[in-house]
């Protein structure tokens, strides 16, 4: 995968998440429910492009040959696990929440709306911190030589930012800074393993000029 198109990846979706939630109401409230219902309309497009963070990060770091395509594989089948639980909590509290909340008002059913979004929710969570595991560790593995550092602390602020995300959703402040440590944290992972292969296309050019210009 070539840089630009993994920092696409890896930034854009989270960043437009944390631009999202930047308005997330704090409650649910008959006053609240009509922006709290189509902010997560608009968050049924964003939120499953998230996994293509972690994704990218595999793709630019997976080691060559059934390894590599067995790990990508199993990051590609976490983002779907993340995507659609995710998806499910976003439908229900979010787009459901705010719908009936405009319709018949509050009321116990809120609670009992919330509780099974939050029950599958959170499995796409740790889905998607699962993932994000994964590529930290392929990203440091893969990134050649000074690049080993950009990777690790890409790792540390995708990691963390993974974790706060089981908890955090988008809400202002922790959930938008959530967003924005995993759109950081990506970002400098894939960049780091990207010149792995930059360093393998150009490596064996350079050496064989070197030997030319060395030859009597």
């Amino acid at each position: 995968m070539r840089l630009p198109a993994a920092v696409a990846a890896t930034a854009l979706p989270a960043l437009a998440l944390a631009v999202l939630g930047s308005s997330h109401p704090a409650v649910l409230t008959p006053e609240s429910a009509p922006w709290w219902r189509d902010l997560h309309i608009i968050g049924l497009v964003l939120f499953p492009l998230l996994a293509l963070g972690p994704w990218a990060v595999v793709r630019a770091a997976r080691p060559a040959g059934v390894l590599g395509r067995v790990l990508e594989g199993l990051a590609i089948v976490l983002g779907l696990v993340y995507a659609a639980f995710y998806g499910a909590l976003d439908a229900l509290a979010g787009i459901g929440g705010g719908h009936e909340t405009m319709r018949v008002g509050p009321g116990p059913w809120v609670a009992a709306l919330f509780e099974i979004a939050d029950a599958l929710g959170i499995r796409g969570a740790y889905a998607y911190l699962a993932a994000t595991l994964l590529a930290a560790v392929l990203a440091l593995v893969a990134a050649p030589g000074p690049w080993r550092v950009l990777a690790g602390v890409g790792a540390l602020f995708a990691v963390v930012g993974a974790w706060s995300f089981l908890t955090s959703h988008i809400y202002w402040p922790f959930g938008v800074a959530t967003m924005v440590m995993l759109g950081i944290g990506h970002t400098a992972m894939a960049s780091a393993a990207t010149r792995r292969r930059a360093a393998g296309r150009h490596g064996p050019a350079v050496a064989a000029a070197g030997h030319r210009v060395a030859s009597p």
